[in-house]
């Protein structure tokens, strides 16, 4: 038995079919690239908001930084104040309490055998020496660091090892937990009454001698 033979208009139905695939085939490509398209485009934006966001978290940073430098650069000047403020007094105030000093040293700075140490004044005679420390809010840790640098003043500046060295707090904040920390630790406290600067321990106060 012979198989039929396919006829022309068999042929054009096959060619019209075959077309009709490939029309359809093509037409979901073109669907499939634009999803590509748009894929690619919500990508772009996402990383375009992703560098924004990077963007404003450096600034930020930035003007964080430049705030904590002003803040700084302020206490710093505030620290100063304090100490041009104490400096005129402290030789009437000590003389007061019994103390006859008559030479005052500010911003003294001496390094020796790696280590170092800064002194705000340092208010002597020829048997006595005061080292203040002036800020312009007294922490807890600021006493204790001043306990700490009295303790190496006499090394590292030979030329007083042999006077008594006492040690002073001043500053324009100072709470009262501060001040008799300070003062059971046998440092003289020093603070602003009106314009002028007085001595804030009482008459059973004895100083820590070094």
């Amino acid at each position: 038995m012979s198989l039929a033979q396919p006829t022309l208009e068999d042929i054009w139905k096959l060619f019209q079919e075959t077309d009709r695939k490939f029309l359809e085939t093509d037409r979901k490509f073109q669907e499939t690239d634009l999803k590509f398209l748009e894929t690619d485009r919500k990508f772009q934006k996402t990383d375009l908001k992703f560098q924004e966001t990077d963007r404003k978290f450096q600034e930020t940073d930035r003007l964080l930084k430049e705030v904590s430098k002003k803040i700084g650069d302020l206490g710093n000047r505030l620290g100063d104040f304090v100490q041009e403020m104490v400096r005129p007094a402290v030789v009437r105030i000590f003389r007061e309490r019994g103390i006859d000093v008559h030479e005052v040293h500010p911003n003294i700075f001496v390094e020796r055998d790696g280590d170092a140490a800064e002194i705000d004044l340092l208010v002597v005679n020829e048997q006595e020496a005061i080292a203040v420390e002036c800020k312009s809010h007294l922490t807890r840790e600021d006493v204790e660091d001043h306990l700490e640098r009295l303790g190496k003043i006499k090394r590292l500046l030979p030329k007083y090892r042999e006077v008594r060295l006492m040690g002073a707090v001043a500053a324009i904040v100072m709470s009262d937990e501060v001040a008799r920390f300070a003062y059971r630790k046998g440092l003289y406290v020093l603070a602003q009454s009106g314009d002028t600067v007085l001595i804030r321990n009482d008459g059973k106060f004895s100083p820590k001698i070094w």
